[in-house]
């Protein structure tokens, strides 16, 4: 079916691009998809062998495609010519993208991309001998309009060897290994009920999921265009689109993509899939909302975001019993809130859009945004101390327009951008939910959470009983804002401590050293303002010079010492063969945070004080290796061991010349048992 879609597209496109097509497919000139064979290893060892790659590079504007295209296109196909006693696997795909042209939807690759191979030497060939190996290769590269069937004989000449590996070629094939699909460790269960697939994927509620999309290894499991909508349900991940006409009754597999080029290899069984297909989303958002809500709500009591509280209530205290002055302050505040949440929460569904991997939890990763609040905690809290009068955060005088609306407004802004490093605690689950959520569904959460954040201030206002339990104005106000200073300095605290676990001491320095300009400018201001002169702007502008000089001086990565628990130690293969030449016995198990059979084991065994006791008394090194973000490193070594995936545990016994595999799930008494 797909080759006379592909016939029909070229045919249409014949009558305005002839030149184009003529010169594509018939050698005339270069290929609008340049390809080049080429070996990660030059010199693959007998007995093992080396990676192999078709190094694709397509022209601005072109595509080329995955091995399933979708509803038009072609995969590449291969012929091979090969020495005896060479053997090459199946290619090995990256994972796509999905381009909809003229509602047919396409698995494609727009950008420069490497299609693997693993090429086996057998133990039997003599070093030096030289191993030719050819192929013939075709392809289809297309665009929005013309499609042009592409085809090329390429060579590699090889010579039996070391398996050396040059480093510019080790580099080269890693960048293409991130790229493709690692396989999941757990079954998926699917459902075909009244033309709609359901397809349940264990996957870790925590785990980092952006930008997701089903493509099928098969033809005929889906309706490559239809829509495709995932949900979170606790573990699992649940994704729902139409069924294809051939949707068959048995295992099938897919690659599931979680990010930029990015995602799961995974094997889906029949089976009985929980909920209705409306239900199951609807149910999702409800559970979002509630979570969004009670997360609002309890971060009125984190030290970031309480202090802020404290001013309102004693705002809404000193309006005494003038209703109509609370209730629209209130309502102003609640609006700030709101207006404020769903702006962060719209930029971040629009830079996930865009393919940045980002979530509400991690833009805590970047330090430049934990420096920024940093100060603006650090001037939040001198100005709660008395050190100066910032009239915004105390009712938002200054900005105020009739009745202080503006003022309050502000406030609530204020008070949800300053929320943001307490949100995490409560909101992983309801923000994973968000972003996996139609967009209106997203934002309905969004905006959940300015609600549950503005509640209590809202309650106070338009329940006259609890205002009317609110002391009156006098001078324990001021004695209560000095106290409510104390929880910011804490916040600014844990916030310098967070800039030096991503960036080290010296990160950490710059952070608090712009915190100590900070801090002297508003002394400044704080004089001039005690003596009735102005300054606020020059300190406002000094203030955020010193913010970007100080973002500027940052480092740019994180300390290269990776720091090590007290019971393990990272995974380095250097290190492992140091231990096992000095006759060290070693335990290495490869984890990862999506993996929930990892996950598993690690509570239930391997981090159990029994098992550290053993393994501290009988002298074991642990050594774990984190495939979380496909580790080219671990990547390779699991291949070496005949693995495509996590877990793997190895368990390496001095004196032995090889690691003994351990199950898949383990026990306590399995791993006590090594050191008996």
């Amino acid at each position: 079916m797909r080759i006379f879609q592909v016939i029909l597209m070229t045919l249409a496109s014949m009558l305005v691009a002839f030149p184009a097509l003529a010169q594509g497919a018939f050698g005339n000139g270069p290929p609008h998809i340049a390809a080049r064979l080429v070996a990660e290893s030059t010199a693959p060892a007998p007995g093992k062998g080396t990676a192999i790659a078709f190094a694709m590079v397509p022209e601005a504007g072109w595509h080329g495609y995955w091995e399933n295209p979708g509803d038009a296109g072609l995969g590449m196909t291969v012929t091979w010519t090969l020495p005896k006693g060479v053997s090459v696997g199946p290619l090995r795909y990256p994972v796509p993208e999905t381009l909809l042209i003229s509602g047919l939807m396409n698995h494609v690759y727009e950008g420069p991309y490497g299609v693997l191979a693993n090429l086996t030497v057998a133990a039997g060939i003599a070093p030096g001998t030289r191993l030719p190996v050819r192929v013939k290769a075709q392809w289809l590269a297309c665009t929005d309009k013309v499609c042009v069937p592409e085809s090329g004989e390429m060579a590699l000449d090889l010579i039996a060897g070391d398996g050396a590996v040059v480093a510019a070629d080790r580099a080269r094939f890693d960048g293409w290994r991130t790229h493709l699909p690692r396989p999941l460790g757990a079954q998926a269960t699917y459902a075909v009920v009244d033309g709609k697939l359901r397809l349940s994927v264990p996957f870790p509620a925590d785990a980092q999921a952006s930008d997701m999309h089903l493509f099928p290894l098969a033809e005929g499991l889906t309706r490559y265009a239809a829509p495709q909508s995932v949900t979170r349900q606790g573990d699992r991940l649940l994704v729902e689109t139409q069924a294809g006409e051939d949707a068959k009754a048995g295992p099938v597999q897919a690659v599931l993509r979680t990010g930029d080029h990015v995602g799961f290899l995974l094997t889906a069984a029949p089976g009985v899939v929980e909920g209705a297909a409306s239900g199951g989303q609807a149910s999702a958002i409800l559970v979002a909302l509630g979570g969004a809500l009670l997360g609002g709500l309890l971060l009125n009591i984190m030290p970031c975001v309480f202090p802020i509280l404290g001013l309102k209530v004693m705002k809404l205290a000193k309006a005494g019993g003038d209703e109509r002055i609370v209730r629209r302050e209130a309502l102003a505040y609640a609006a700030g809130v709101i207006a404020t949440c769903l702006a962060l929460g719209g930029l971040l569904l629009a830079l996930r859009a865009a393919g940045v991997a980002a979530g509400w939890a991690f833009q805590l990763q970047d330090p430049r945004i934990i420096l920024a609040l940093l100060l603006l905690v650090v001037a939040i809290a001198f100005n709660l101390a008395g050190l100066f009068d910032l009239r915004a955060v105390g009712g938002g005088d200054a900005l105020a327009g009739k009745g202080g609306l503006a003022g309050a407004f502000w406030t609530g802004a204020l008070v949800a951008f300053v929320a943001t490093p307490c949100t995490g605690p409560f909101m992983a689950a309801a923000m994973g939910a968000a972003l996996l959520l139609p967009l209106v569904a997203a934002l309905a959460v969004f905006a959940g959470l300015g609600v549950g954040l503005a509640l209590p201030f809202l309650l106070i206002a338009y329940v006259p009983a609890l205002r009317s339990r609110l002391p009156r104005p006098g001078p324990w106000m001021s004695r209560l804002q000095r106290i409510l200073a104390l929880p910011m300095f804490v916040t600014a605290l844990g916030l310098a401590w967070l800039l030096g676990q991503q960036r080290g001491v010296t990160g950490m320095t710059v952070g608090l050293s712009a915190a100590l300009g900070v801090a002297l400018a508003l002394w400044w201001l704080g004089i001039r303002q005690r003596a009735g002169r102005g300054g606020g702007l020059l300190v406002a502008l000094a203030v955020v010079a010193l913010a970007v000089g100080a973002a500027a001086l940052l480092p740019a990565r994180a300390p290269a010492a990776v720091a090590e628990r007290g019971d393990s130690v990272p995974f380095d293969e250097a290190r492992l063969a140091s231990l096992r030449g000095a006759n060290k016995p070693v335990f290495l198990y490869f984890t990862a945070d999506w993996c929930l059979t990892c996950k598993a084991n690690e509570a239930a065994s391997i981090d159990r004080a029994e098992t550290r006791a053993a393994f501290e008394k009988g002298g074991v090194t642990v050594m774990v290796g984190d495939w979380t973000n496909a580790d080219p490193a671990i990547t390779r070594f699991l291949e070496g061991q005949g693995r495509s995936g996590v877990p793997l545990y190895l368990w390496y016994a001095p004196g032995a010349s090889d690691p003994q595999t351990l199950p898949q799930l383990l026990t306590p008494a399995t791993l006590t048992g090594l050191v008996r």
